[in-house]
């Protein structure tokens, strides 16, 4: 199995972990969650520290993603230079 491979199959993985973490957090009114529902909030919905490492999580995922594509986008550039 080449590198290429292994970062394609872990930028599937991550972009799906990355969704899913995203449409966890919730909604702070006036976007695309009022019009499924989500404007009705209660104040016992989530917790400070949950709501903060799921901002953690979130945020390695993106970042993640990014590096995961910058690596791809410099292999494929360099890939027929050698």
């Amino acid at each position: 199995m080449n590198l290429e491979l292994v970062l394609q199959i872990i930028l599937v993985i991550v972009s799906v972990a990355m969704v899913f973490a995203i449409l966890l957090h919730k909604g702070r009114g006036g976007g695309m969650s009022d019009m499924f529902g989500g404007g009705v909030t209660s104040g016992l919905s989530s917790s400070g520290v949950a709501e903060r490492n799921l901002n953690r999580l979130t945020v390695t995922l993106a970042v993640m993603w990014g590096g995961i594509i910058l690596v791809l986008g410099l292999m494929s550039r360099f890939s027929g230079d050698f």
